[in-house]
């Protein structure tokens, strides 16, 4: 089992010696929210809380994680880094592709690339990208992106949506990058289990988790995916336990994702770091050392 540590839109100051933190508690990882802005009127409801408000969000400080994850890469030299996750079509996937290889190239391949839909309309409007299938459009990404990725020309693409002429990257990987799908729908397991590297979970029980897990391995098989490489992660309550991690693993989760303030609350986060490193510290002897 691995360990990544979602530092929940913190103070930015703190970053830094977090994930020094991080890293010299033996944890594997860092995982990165995203979002660009805050409309000052939207209507969009919001799929992962009870009531669907927006409210939690106004006056969080969110990093974007192309720029963020560079700066921590520098001041680490072990734990890998994950967005948990980027709005991918409110994106160019040309331009998405370079920030990866980006990423990528500088940090000796220590990035794991989460992406999802965005639940926010106004996203899209205020990024001037297209609402309507975005689902589809999203898919079209992927494969663009890892086609630029894998080196060379890539080809080019032309379909409803984009319009690219053949080009390439310099520099790209090594090694790939890791595509990670998230959503917890029918539709985002579907896609999950045809054309993602894996999948991750926004915050599931671990009752949730069995199911959402059994469905994707069912349409692995029914895609012929299930030879396929694929990670699992998981932001999960059952995470913070040698216990609850023994059962994740049983179920075939591959990365705990642990953010020890749910920011979905709304409540200011009043932790001083000293506090902050202190709990990252406590998990490393409770649960990491335990497992």
């Amino acid at each position: 089992m691995r360990f990544a540590y979602h530092p929940s839109m913190c103070d930015p100051t703190f970053y830094i010696p977090l994930a020094k933190q991080v890293e010299n508690s033996g944890w594997d990882a860092l995982s990165f929210p995203d979002s660009i802005c805050y409309p000052k009127e939207a209507s969009s409801q919001y799929p992962y809380n009870a009531d669907g408000s927006r409210d939690f969000l106004d006056e969080v400080p969110f990093l974007e994680p192309f720029s963020a994850i560079p700066a921590l890469a520098a001041v680490t030299e072990r734990i890998s880094f994950s967005t948990s996750v980027v709005k991918l079509p409110i994106r160019n996937p040309v331009l998405v592709a370079k920030q990866i290889s980006t990423i990528a190239v500088m940090n000796n391949n220590r990035f794991v690339f989460g992406v999802g839909l965005s639940p926010w309309q106004e996203d899209f409007d205020i990024c001037g990208e297209r609402w309507a299938k975005r689902g589809k459009r999203m898919d079209e990404m992927i494969e663009i992106m890892r086609r630029l990725l894998a080196g060379g020309y890539f080809g080019g693409w032309d379909s409803e949506f984009y319009q690219i002429p053949d080009c390439k990257l310099c520099p790209v990987p090594t090694k790939a990058v890791p595509i990670l799908t998230s959503g917890h729908s029918e539709a985002a397991l579907k896609r999950a289990a045809r054309i993602g590297d894996g999948w991750i979970s926004a915050g599931s029980s671990l009752e949730e988790l069995k199911l959402m897990i059994g469905r994707i391995n069912e349409l692995r098989e029914e895609y012929g995916t299930a030879d396929r490489a694929f990670q699992i992660h998981a932001m999960t309550e059952a995470a913070y336990s040698a216990d609850g991690v023994e059962q994740l693993e049983e179920l075939g989760v591959h990365e705990c994702i642990i953010a020890f303030r749910n920011a979905y609350e709304g409540k200011p986060d009043e932790e001083t770091l000293e506090q902050k490193l202190a709990t990252i510290q406590w998990f490393a002897d409770e649960v990491i050392a335990k497992t």
